[in-house]
């Protein structure tokens, strides 16, 4: 058995991680009398943000996103409320639940999409929510009451109320649709976007870059706006959104987008502009003596309370010079000039990513020929005159920055449609391939509609001590179990040296060709020890049978994430129960009588709960287990690096 550690690359050619297309000659085909046309497919545009989120479609020919109930606003805010009766409530009514009861109120979800806790360290304050630390590599869970939820469960709660919103406007039911990420998300977080979606009941066609939905809104590298003078043009496209910033350098020619470079910070965002807001006035307004209450639901309720009128202050100071407010019967205000030099380094540090990504590029801002704006926060004035002073010509920020993105999905998602007739998009892997984990788990390594060839690779590491042989299972399908999915082959590593479990370092490789061949490589990092086997296309599935699992796939997308959570809690436990034994042993003569009872009672009480079926009960055991031993692990440290140094000069 092996377990799945973080991936550490995932290598992939350039039409993987861009949005390909290629000129077609437009065939005219005349219906004989009486003949009747394909109705359209409808396949929707989504971006799912970290402030807010939109679902968008082709109306007549032209992209536009949906209006809620009050026919005016296209934006969902992307959070998720759980009321005290289990309703779940997601978008403004959610938001407003902010300051009422911000524990049980999750916002900016898409900043834990496929990151463990310690890829959070220094931003956990950032949270009004309970963010689980459990001191491992594992991807984040969020408490909520008794309840423990991972981020592709929330976003799946936001992208069901998009898609209840666009059905809602069609009046039919919606099923398949391209999601957007931004340029720097690596294979974990796009993977868990794509899941996401199945949970929602959504067959995802394409993740696409935000920078490529972008210009495609703004009719870039479109066959109907060829580039000047024949030639390739290059753009930037900045997006600073609500939590993250990227900046993506395209070539696009004959309509074919290659990404030179990208660069951008995953925690820098409007959020963080609403933050040195907030550190402006607590400092300017408050003092110390004005948080000396005790109670930690009200210090929450203040938090969530002064973070809103940041966000306000922030909105006006857009258009206007000077901003005055109040919270709990105090005066606040700021000026722009205020704003502007609070947010100055800010901003410098997008400028700074942006530098980088001209250097990896080999470019000049002078061999920029556009540049596309991105994201709300891009209203803000100072950053529009910084960027364009950077790039040294006007930016393009003529249609809604929040709404680009889903724009641009939705144009994606029309050309998948087949509507448009005049742009083709390259062969794509029909079906996910990937290889078994511990408890049967399948971990997706190549995704379905990847565009081939294509390469990905990832790091495992063996579950047991001394572990010298490894058996590699490839399976093809979507569900969350092998056993539900189609077995395409196997070979095993064999001549491991015997290593603790974790230490051994197997690197496995997928390489599929633009034959639809599949080559798996595996290879043992520290000896070097490698196998591989070649897979050829099977022609065994129809297209009604391969229709069928991808059905099933999102049919049971409920029932197999509740499996995979259960067995991946398990898989934790397991882990925690062998370390807690092997610390107990190696640290017998530092810990008192009671100390080790404690221990061995929550390793106990861990058992126990491993044999239930509820996932919540483990993680509730595995918290309060990390909470008890995580000061005797630093005293034991402490005691091992002094004996370590004894006798030696620093």
């Amino acid at each position: 058995m092996y377990n799945v550690q973080r991936p550490i690359f995932n290598v992939q050619c350039t039409c993987e991680t861009t949005s390909l297309y290629i000129r077609m000659a437009t065939i005219s085909i005349n219906l004989k009398d009486g003949a009747l046309e394909r109705p359209q497919e409808v396949i929707v545009g989504i971006d799912l943000g970290t402030t807010n989120s939109l679902v968008a479609y082709m109306k007549d020919g032209q992209p536009v996103c949906v209006k809620g109930k009050d026919g005016k606003s296209t934006l969902v805010p992307s959070i998720v409320h759980f009321a005290g009766n289990g309703e779940v409530i997601v978008g403004d009514a959610a938001k407003e639940k902010l300051v009422t009861d911000p524990a049980n109120t999750i916002y900016s979800v898409k900043r834990l999409m496929g990151k463990s806790f310690k890829d959070l360290q220094g931003h956990e304050g950032f949270f009004g929510y309970q963010v689980i630390d459990d001191d491992t590599e594992s991807l984040v869970k969020i408490r909520v009451k008794d309840r423990f939820y991972t981020p592709v469960e929330l976003s799946a709660l936001i992208l069901k109320e998009l898609k209840t919103r666009i059905e809602g406007e069609l009046g039919a039911a919606v099923s398949k649709a391209v999601i957007t990420v931004p340029a720097y998300f690596n294979d974990n977080q796009r993977q868990a976007t794509r899941d996401a979606g199945k949970l929602a009941g959504l067959d995802v066609l394409r993740i696409v870059n935000e920078p490529t939905a972008a210009a495609l809104a703004y009719g870039i590298g479109s066959p109907s706006q060829p580039p000047h003078e024949g030639r390739a043009e290059t753009i930037a496209v900045y997006d600073l959104g609500g939590g993250t910033f990227d900046i993506s350098i395209l070539c696009i020619e004959n309509g074919i987008f290659e990404v030179l470079s990208t660069n951008g910070d995953t925690f820098l965002g409007g959020d963080d502009f609403d933050r040195v807001i907030v550190d402006f006035w607590l400092k300017k307004y408050y003092s110390s003596d004005d948080f000396s209450s005790s109670d930690e639901w009200k210090r929450k309720e203040f938090g969530q309370h002064i973070r809103l009128l940041a966000e306000a202050a922030k909105k006006a100071l857009s258009s206007a010079e000077v901003f005055e407010g109040e919270i709990d019967g105090r005066e606040v205000s700021l000026s722009r000039t205020e704003f502007e030099n609070l947010i100055g380094p800010l901003v410098q540090r997008t400028l700074d990513c942006c530098k980088n990504a001209l250097r990896d590029a080999k470019l000049t801002p002078a061999g920029i020929d556009k540049v596309v704006m991105v994201g709300g926060s891009t209203r803000v004035p100072l950053v529009i005159k910084a960027v364009s002073e950077l790039f040294q010509k006007p930016v393009f920020d003529s249609l809604d920055p929040d709404e680009v993105v889903a724009l641009g999905a939705a144009i994606q998602a029309d050309i998948l449609a087949g509507n448009q007739k005049d742009l083709l998009l390259l062969d794509v892997t029909p079906l996910s391939l990937g290889i078994e984990t511990v408890g049967g788990l399948m971990d997706v390594i190549i995704p379905r509609n990847s565009k081939i060839p294509t390469k990905a690779g990832r790091q495992y590491t063996t579950s047991v001590d001394g572990q010298k042989n490894l058996k590699i299972s490839v399976f093809q399908g979507e569900r969350d179990l092998v056993e539900h999915n189609r077995k395409l082959g196997e070979f095993i590593l064999r001549g491991i040296p015997p290593m603790p479990a974790g230490l051994p370092k197997i690197d496995i490789q997928f390489i599929l060709n633009a034959d639809g061949i599949l080559f798996v490589r595996a290879r043992e990092l520290r000896s070097n020890l490698e196998q591989h086997i070649e897979i050829r296309p099977t022609y065994g599935i129809s297209e009604e049978e391969m229709a069928l699992m991808l059905l099933d796939s999102i049919q049971n997308a409920q029932t197999d994430m509740q499996a995979r959570g259960l067995l991946e809690a398990r898989n934790e436990a397991n882990n925690l129960l062998l370390s807690g034994d092997k610390f107990l042993k190696q640290n017998e003569d530092i810990l008192s009588e009671q100390e080790k009872a404690t221990t061995n009672a929550l390793l106990n009480a861990l058992r126990e709960a491993a044999k239930r079926e509820d996932k919540d009960v483990i993680h509730r055991v595995i918290e309060e287990l990390n909470a008890y031993t995580a000061p005797l692990a630093h005293r034991a440290m402490d005691v091992t690096i002094r004996v370590a140094m004894r006798g030696k000069k620093v």
